[in-house]
């Protein structure tokens, strides 16, 4: 095989599975978004031939400016050594703001809140998209209306619980599935359009303008609406780092974007043809003969949806608690050969939980879509203002050419949202209670163990005055080495103190271990260890983790032969320092978030596991901590 050719199936491959991990959340839109712009609720469109020819003018336009422009040919330039999403642009923003705290702050912000609506989408994608798959029953036979929302919990059920096997075995059928989702879509679009030929006039932007022209309130109202045919672009940015830039733009283009478009149109010409057909278009622009097959389809494709989701969700914690902004949580890498396929048990089950509760509070995907598309539009907000910082700090664009691109973006992102705050008092406060608790968990977290630090900074000794006292007067060294685990580098840990002031002796070797989380996904072996050697046997170590790398301490502590630190696996120990937190009120943070803070420093996953140490070489050493 040439070259060539084994470069076209490389990309097909990845093509195919681009299509299906990264598609499955926009591209099950079509199940209920031009049925929400038309269905009887808060604030319903009439539905004639204008305002269709106006929505669908829009979803088309919309699908290009905020998915095509923004994202495809922008937004995903911006990577973080070949990484994508909102927490590798956070990193990204932040390092051009070294030395301005007051800029590091607000990036610090808008980055957390951007998490904040990546959970709260997270959490409503799964529910609508699974409840309106499966409510093609009702289409189907009126008589299954009351199975609904039992099946669509033991779809959510299984989902969830299939996550700790792993997604290799059941991602291998994602690609073929949705290729027959998204060829399905064109084939029943076609259909439809066949019907009603002159409804590919909407495919001009004038209907658009004429649309807010002739009646602006309801143009406005309806992109609250109109937002649910891009929900979903955000992945295609987040999954970069798994496919890269060319599958996804070429999947997009030549496959996925045609398909939504089509199907849309063949929805709009149905509905102009028979208006009774509004209460669920996309089903019944199938013959009748297909539908049970669909909902079958189309439940899978609500699955590959819900999955893309929810390994984002476990993508994103990792990348946060290894930035310093959730505690360390269990992590399980469920395969052997691909290190991005990881299960965090304490983000799924709380994920199914969260979603469970959304079905059964809202119980129809009708009542759902008025929850969903704040968290959508704020994530796109807050991916334009982080996107900005790059264009102008990285690529050294100027102010005037990053304003022209960014107000562009913000113009469109801030008017999705703003209409979607008119569905706050429908459903849309869910995702602000959800972003709400998370951003207080996060940045109360973040805030703490930045005050941790400080504290055990100020109360600690410097290690160079230390190793001078030894000097003078060294105590008793038993053999072999001894790893004293610290996030201060220059100052002595607590648990070296207590083991010379207790037991009365070192190591032959003392390292001062310190390890680090870059603000860029993967560091090399070269970069990976760095040894310091101190007077006296003494020795500081630092290692450092890209945020996406797999932390794993004996393995690279090995790393320090090379440099002349050479470790006996079998006669060193690691001590760590157990602090036991009490909270005293003063002003530097709320006594409520204290309290909060220690629950979560309590539930944090042990640094044993964090760090793969082996246990039965390790010492913890408790100290009561007043902060």
């Amino acid at each position: 095989m040439s070259p060539t050719s084994g470069n076209k199936t490389k990309l097909s491959a990845l093509t195919l599975a681009a299509l299906g991990v990264v598609f499955g959340d926009i591209g099950t839109s079509p199940l209920y978004t031009i049925k929400e712009v038309f269905s009887v609720g808060t604030h319903p469109v009439p539905l004639n031939e204008a305002n269709m020819f106006g929505i669908l003018s829009l979803i088309v336009w919309a699908l290009i400016m905020v998915v095509s422009v923004k994202y495809v040919a922008f937004i995903m330039r911006a990577d973080n050594r070949g990484e994508g999403g909102i927490m590798a642009l956070l990193a990204l923003a932040s390092r051009q703001a070294e030395g301005d705290k007051k800029m590091q702050h607000t990036i610090m912000l808008l980055g957390i809140l951007g998490a904040c609506m990546f959970y709260a989408d997270g959490m409503i994608t799964p529910a609508i998209s699974v409840l309106s798959a499966v409510e093609g029953f009702e289409v189907a036979a009126p008589v299954l209306h009351p199975l609904i929302i039992p099946v669509t919990l033991v779809v959510l059920f299984i989902l969830f619980w299939a996550q700790s096997k792993g997604t290799a075995l059941v991602g291998a059928f994602f690609g073929p599935i949705m290729i027959a989702w998204f060829g399905t879509l064109t084939v029943l679009g076609i259909h439809g359009i066949s019907q009603y030929p002159a409804i590919l006039h909407a495919l001009n932007p004038i209907y658009a303008v004429h649309f807010f022209q002739i009646s602006p309130w309801i143009a406005f109202v309806a992109l609250g609406a109109v937002v649910l045919a891009v929900t979903g672009a955000e992945a295609l940015y987040a999954d970069m780092g798994h496919f890269g830039r060319f599958p996804i733009r070429l999947a997009w283009f030549g496959f996925v974007l045609p398909a939504l478009i089509i199907n849309y149109f063949g929805q709009g010409a149905l509905v102009l043809l028979d208006p009774e057909a509004i209460k669920n278009p996309f089903y019944l622009l199938a013959p009748e003969w297909l539908l049970y097959p669909l909902i079958v389809l189309a439940t899978l494709a609500a699955v590959i949806a819900s999955q893309a989701v929810i390994t984002g969700a476990y993508s994103v914690s990792r990348q946060a608690l290894q930035l310093g902004y959730l505690p360390r949580m269990h992590v399980e890498h469920t395969s052997e050969s691909q290190e991005g396929q990881i299960y965090m048990p304490r983000v799924n089950w709380g994920l199914m939980i969260a979603v469970m509760v959304l079905v059964l509070s809202f119980k129809s995907s009708g009542n759902l879509a008025a929850a969903y598309g704040l968290a959508v539009t704020g994530d796109m907000i807050i991916t334009s203002l982080l996107a900005g910082i790059v264009f102008h700090h990285i690529w050294g664009w100027s102010k005037l050419r990053t304003g022209m691109l960014i107000g562009m973006f913000l113009t469109i992102d801030v008017a999705f949202f703003s209409a979607n705050v008119l569905k706050i008092p429908d459903g849309g406060w869910v995702p602000l209670i959800i972003g709400i608790f998370i951003f207080t968990l996060m940045l109360t977290w973040k805030t703490g163990r930045s005050m941790l630090y400080e504290h055990l900074k100020d109360e600690s000794m410097e290690l160079d005055s230390f190793i001078e006292a030894i000097g003078q007067h060294p105590p008793t060294r038993v053999p072999g080495s001894a790893l004293f685990m610290t996030p201060n580098p220059d100052g002595v840990p607590h648990a070296m103190l207590h083991n010379l002031k207790h037991n009365k002796v070192l190591h032959e070797k003392v390292i001062n271990l310190t390890v680090k989380f870059l603000d860029f996904p993967h560091t090399n072996q070269e970069e990976r260890v760095e040894v310091e050697v101190l007077p006296h046997e003494f020795y500081r170590v630092t290692v450092r983790y890209g945020f996406k790398d797999e932390p794993d301490l004996p393995r690279d502590l090995e790393l320090c032969a090379s440099k002349g630190l050479v470790l006996d696996p079998m006669d060193t120990s690691f001590f760590v320092g157990k602090e036991i937190l009490i909270p005293q009120e003063d002003a530097a943070m709320a006594f409520w978030r204290k309290k909060i803070f220690i629950g979560l420093f309590r539930s944090a996953e042990t640094i044993t596991n964090q760090f793969k140490l082996p246990p039965n070489r390790v010492v913890e050493l408790g100290s009561q901590v007043t902060f």
